[in-house]
């Protein structure tokens, strides 16, 4: 999983801004929104999301899209995340 390659797909797709991000083992964050649409592509790690209700759990090569002001909760596994953020 190259990293530049996945910057690239994702600016290719409208996605300005791109970066990475790590959180450490069990964070949390609670219900929120994004002003902008996000693409979270999950480096190390694994983070679980809820939105809309459903919660799904995301891995290594993972990609997880958030549409802008949509309520959503993650919480990062026991060993933490690291994800490429994309925002448009």
């Amino acid at each position: 999983m190259e990293l530049k390659a996945l910057e690239q797909q994702l600016r290719s797709e409208g996605f300005g801004h791109t970066y990475v991000w790590q959180d450490g083992p069990h964070a949390y964050y609670p219900d929120h929104t994004h002003p902008t649409e996000t693409a979270h592509i999950i480096l190390d790690g694994e983070m679980t999301l809820v939105m809309d209700g459903q919660s799904a759990t995301y891995h290594a090569g993972e990609r997880i899209d958030v549409p802008a002001g949509v309520v959503h909760s993650a919480r990062m596994g026991p060993s933490g995340c690291r994800y490429l953020i994309g925002e448009r």
